[in-house]
């Protein structure tokens, strides 16, 4: 399913040419191996539905009534960022990151503080839009996602204007634009506030590939919020100290402020779950693929909007569910191109590392035919 199988392919042909029986992987080896990938999938889906679900829970005025989600957001961020630096630098479950990529100071702040810096700007606004928008909508938002990467790379020059991508981006943009028509309890100030998250998150993830990826440092989750939280800690200490520490000391003295005995139960496992999530990321990626996360996404983002509109009783109409699923189809093709163009690139690899083992192939093969005995040009040219 993932790149691992392309690593594992050419030992196993070189073991069979001597033993073909040793080399063949067992049935229940596969099976074992496909049930862990659908294992990973299913707890990557299961702790992001868990994380959208439990901050919409504390946001919403009217469940828990915690209306700060820059403050929930930084509660997330310290939590992640100490656990982060307890798994690398005392548990060592990943690569020291001063040993496993040139991660200077240059580098940091040119670098690592943008994309810290657009990485709390992505969960403040996306958080702050679960007061004002159901879960459903959200989801149908996010769709755009693809829409902002693409156009973002291509203004950039980070990849290729291609003439059917763009189409394709303007059927997501086409369906969003109907869902968000149908929208029920439509919220102008919401929409903003998601729609600034996708432009943020996008720019971030073209940052990435840009400033870090470019640059030959790979950083996994774990590694990533090692070193991206503290400093997204660091920037959402600004907005916090001008917007909601003065709503949060008004809300504690006029007793506004949820101070019930559960609040550590309530903040410690929403941290521990969003911990989690990264955790999973990391597996999810490391087992399979990137891909197949972006798949496995659009799955639970029908899921999330069939739990909003059931569970949470949202209001989802036939014209939001139309339009999505015009973005879904959108977004699905999307993924179809990205797979076959990995795959395309997989099998120009192959082909030239083919073509590069002919000559010696050919040359040994002309060698064992010059020394044949019956080999008449080589025996006339013996004779004169």
């Amino acid at each position: 399913m993932g790149a691992g199988d392309d690593d594992t392919k050419p030992a196993s042909m070189e073991v069979t040419s001597s033993s073909s029986s040793s080399s063949s992987p067992s049935p229940p080896s596969v099976l074992r191996s496909v049930l862990l990938s659908y294992a990973y999938v299913g707890i990557w889906m299961s702790l992001s539905f868990a994380v959208i679900v439990y901050n919409k829970y504390i946001l919403d005025p009217k469940l828990y009534n915690w209306p700060f989600p820059i403050t929930l957001t930084m509660i997330h961020m310290a939590f992640c960022a100490s656990l982060a630096f307890f798994l690398v630098r005392v548990l060592r479950v990943v690569d020291v990151p001063s040993s496993s990529s040139s991660m200077t100071r240059r580098l940091y702040v040119s670098s690592v503080l943008p994309i810290g810096a657009l990485y709390a700007l992505s969960l403040c606004f996306s958080n702050s839009a679960y007061i004002y928008l159901s879960v459903s909508f959200i989801q149908m938002l996010k769709a755009l996602m693809p829409v902002a990467v693409y156009s973002l790379a291509v203004a950039l020059r980070t990849d290729a204007f291609r003439r059917a991508t763009l189409l394709n981006m303007l059927a997501i943009s086409a369906g969003v634009a109907v869902a968000a028509y149908g929208e029920a309890r439509f919220d102008a100030f919401g929409v903003t506030l998601q729609l600034l998250a996708v432009a943020a998150e996008a720019t971030r993830l073209v940052l990435i590939q840009i400033l870090l990826t470019s640059r030959g440092v790979s950083l996994n989750p774990i590694t990533s919020l090692y070193y991206v939280a503290p400093c997204c800690l660091a920037f959402l200490t600004v907005p916090w100290y001008a917007v909601e520490l003065p709503r949060l000391r008004a809300a504690a003295a006029g007793a506004g402020l949820v101070t019930s005995p559960d609040v550590v139960f309530v903040f410690g496992t929403n941290s521990v779950v969003a911990f989690a999530l990264n955790l999973a990321v990391f597996l999810l990626v490391g087992k399979t693929s990137a891909l197949t996360m972006n798949v496995a996404g659009v799955v639970k983002d029908w899921l999330l909007i069939a739990f909003s509109w059931t569970v949470i009783k949202d209001t989802v109409t036939a014209v939001n569910l139309a339009g999505y699923g015009i973005a879904f189809l959108g977004v699905a093709y999307y993924n179809h191109a990205k797979l076959q163009a990995l795959k395309a690139k997989e099998a120009e690899r192959k082909a030239a590392a083919t073509s590069a083992t002919r000559p010696d192939d050919d040359a040994e093969a002309g060698a064992r035919l010059l020394l044949r005995p019956d080999n008449k040009d080589a025996g006339g040219d013996h004779k004169n």
